[in-house]
């Protein structure tokens, strides 16, 4: 019933987001043949999530449907997947397992989970064509894989292998960096609660090598190829940056309007009553069952189980030597208990929290937030009631206070959901526009920009300001042109077209294949609507390597805080020789300035990195030097790079005016 709510809310709204689109075009380039690129033959990685990339690659290939379709498809079935997946290990969390049941007879209510699937964030990110839904996908699946773990016996086969289930559960939490480089934060919390888990050297080495070959082999294929250690997006938006005011207006921007601190207040009151129930009868009991945290919790301690013909790790040791060598056996062999996989996973969801606050948030509402909710939620995705009639006057006594509690935050929970649900219009008509801390309902935003109720294919954003102008001048030009949009107006393109003769070519003899270039902030739907030989460059980095090397600038958008003149891609082209023919608009000087700029020793080393022709000894020099690239910045005004390179500053023109 709840998927089924969850997924009514994500078809009402579904779309494909412009940064969706911006995942489509590497695939397109991949399809094609040029490789995971944006633009063909610079070796650049525009897509966050690795695996978000290649999944939608891999169904295309299978399915051959449009790679919107696609894109759409794979994230609501995550979306959905994900949910599933919380309110099962909550399930296994309280009852445990067939083999390994606890407690009594229970009800177990949606509750948590109806915060995330009626929020209206959650809903708009569960298509979108962004990764979200594998993300949650990815903490869901963890979730139930880690609480099944915990409930299960530790067994080891031959030579110390793991069995299938924990082996599983290791690899997948070894992607966990490919689904979203911060996700490593997570799968290290995950991994290492694994490792610290009582068993043999033998199975902790294959349990480092499951979980560590994929992610080790990639992170060094990456380093060189791209000559980066993580995708350039995280080096356009300084992920390791610190703006904690931005990142509270954006943490504020998701809590007020939907009133969601009631809930949440809720589910803490819900969450701390159901840990008291579960302890309180057991600590009634008198001392002989209150002694050990895990018997409080009437939880198993799983690890001294084995299989038939395998080996439990270190069993032979003195259960009973009270040395330091036992007490550490001991510890290690209650890491792997609900209780502790409980924590863990709240841990992470507070170190995630803090971490997207810390880097300022985001531009699209509530969605870098929506996998620290998502973890908050997971513990009280459902909650227990208990049925039947009572064990003993103590567990009477628990009943009567964690019953009503327990149902009245239900219902609050229940009213908060309808109340959203009445009152949050998915269509509204007043205009959407950017707040001043930079952030906007990005899915509104584009409805009301492109007159589509539902945007998901490119084509739908030609209806987009500028869109048709840009794709009806592109395929015009016929000499090759870098297509600038002209500040001020909605649908004009200023098209500088090469004033020479392209090399090779007779003078005015037209080249077979122009060179062209296009110059947008929107690079999704810019790249998308236009042929795969188009170059397609943004000012803000998540495309342009020299634009996301830039400093950020102190008081920009988030998201949009780096800023590279169009000044840079006309001297990088050299599409015009003769002053006169620039737009009025562009000084000549800075255009002077950044040729000259573009020739600093490690600027050109950095371009080299990425464009210059994939030898050996090229894939050598990128991953011994990808994390001195990543730090490596430029200034984006020409005439202070020239002058930090030491290099000699352009004559000045005095003055030009252009004759557009």
């Amino acid at each position: 019933m709840v998927v089924a709510i969850f997924f009514a809310g994500a078809w009402q709204r579904r779309w494909i987001a412009d940064d969706g689109l911006i995942v489509l075009r590497t695939v397109r380039n991949l399809v094609a043949g040029n490789g995971p690129v944006f633009n063909a033959g610079e070796r650049v990685e525009s897509n966050t999530s690795t695996l978000w990339t290649y999944l939608i690659y891999g169904t295309h290939e299978v399915v051959g449907y449009r790679l919107e379709l696609v894109a759409l498809g794979l994230t609501l079935t995550l979306s959905m997947a994900a949910v599933a997946c919380a309110m099962l290990g909550a399930r296994v969390m309280y009852r445990g397992t067939r083999r390994a049941p606890a407690g009594g007879p229970m009800l177990l209510l949606p509750f948590g989970v109806l915060i995330y699937v009626m929020l209206p964030p959650a809903r708009d990110f569960a298509s979108s064509g962004l990764e979200t839904g594998l993300v949650i996908c990815w903490i869901g699946v963890m979730w139930l894989g880690l609480q099944l773990w915990a409930r299960s016996p530790h067994r080891e086969g031959r030579s110390g292998l793991p069995a299938p289930g924990t082996a599983a559960i290791a690899f997948i939490a070894g992607l966990g960096p490919l689904v979203r480089p911060e996700m490593a934060l997570a799968a290290a919390v995950f991994l290492a609660m694994m490792a610290a888990s009582r068993q043999s050297w033998r199975h902790l080495g294959w349990l480092v090598v499951i979980a560590g070959t994929v992610p080790v082999a990639y992170q060094l294929w990456r380093m060189s190829y791209y000559a980066l250690p993580y995708p350039l997006t995280a080096v356009a938006k300084d992920a390791g940056g610190s703006k904690w005011d931005k990142g509270a207006e954006y943490l504020w921007d998701l809590l007020a309007p939907y009133v969601l601190l009631l809930p949440l207040i809720a589910v803490l009151v819900a969450g701390l009553v159901a840990l008291w129930a579960r302890s309180a009868p057991s600590r009634a009991a008198g001392p002989a069952s209150s002694g050990h945290p895990l018997l409080r919790l009437g939880i198993r301690s799983p690890h001294r189980g084995s299989a038939s013909g395998g080996t439990v790790a270190d069993s032979r040791s003195g259960e009973g030597d009270d040395d330091e060598g036992g007490r550490l056996l001991r510890l290690r062999g209650r890491v792997r208990s609900t209780p502790v996989v409980t924590v863990a996973f709240l841990v992470v969801a507070l170190v995630m929290l803090l971490y997207v606050t810390r880097v300022g948030g985001d531009f699209m509402h509530g969605r870098v937030l929506l996998p620290s909710l998502f973890l908050i939620l997971l513990p009280v995705s459902v909650v227990p009631l208990p049925v039947g009639p009572a064990r003993g006057s103590a567990d009477a006594s628990v009943r009567r206070v964690a019953v009503p509690v327990t149902a009245a935050a239900w219902l609050v929970v229940v009213g908060w959901a309808v109340t959203v649900q009445v009152t949050e219009d998915p269509f509204r008509e007043e205009p959407e526009s950017i707040t001043s801390a930079g952030i906007v309902d990005e899915r509104q935003f584009y409805i009301q920009r492109t007159g589509h109720k539902h945007p998901l294919l490119a084509d739908d954003y030609l209806d987009f300001p500028r869109m048709r102008a840009l794709v009806r001048d592109v395929s015009r030009n016929e000499t090759g042109a870098v297509f600038l949009p002209v500040p001020g107006f909605q649908d004009r393109w200023d098209v500088v077209s090469y004033d020479h003769p392209m090399p090779g070519l007779a003078p005015f003899e037209l080249p077979e294949n122009p060179v062209k270039t296009v110059v947008f902030l929107n690079l999704g739907m810019t790249s998308m609507n236009l042929p795969l030989d188009v170059d397609v460059y943004d000012t803000v980095g998540l495309a342009s390597p020299l634009a996301a090397h830039t400093d950020r600038m102190e008081d920009g958008r988030i998201g949009h805080d780096k800023f590279l003149p169009y000044d840079w891609v006309l001297a990088r082209t050299g599409v015009v020789e003769d002053p006169v023919n620039f737009p009025r608009w562009i000084d000549v000087n800075w255009v002077n300035q950044a040729e000259v700029a573009l020739q600093c020793p490690a600027t050109q080393a950095l371009i080299d990195s990425y464009s210059a022709p994939l030898t050996p000894e090229r894939r050598w020099s990128n991953l011994v030097n990808a994390f001195s690239f990543a730090e490596y910045r430029i200034n984006r005004i020409p005439a202070y790079e020239v002058q930090r390179c030491g290099l000699p500053m352009p004559e000045k023109v005095e003055k030009y005016q252009g004759t557009r």
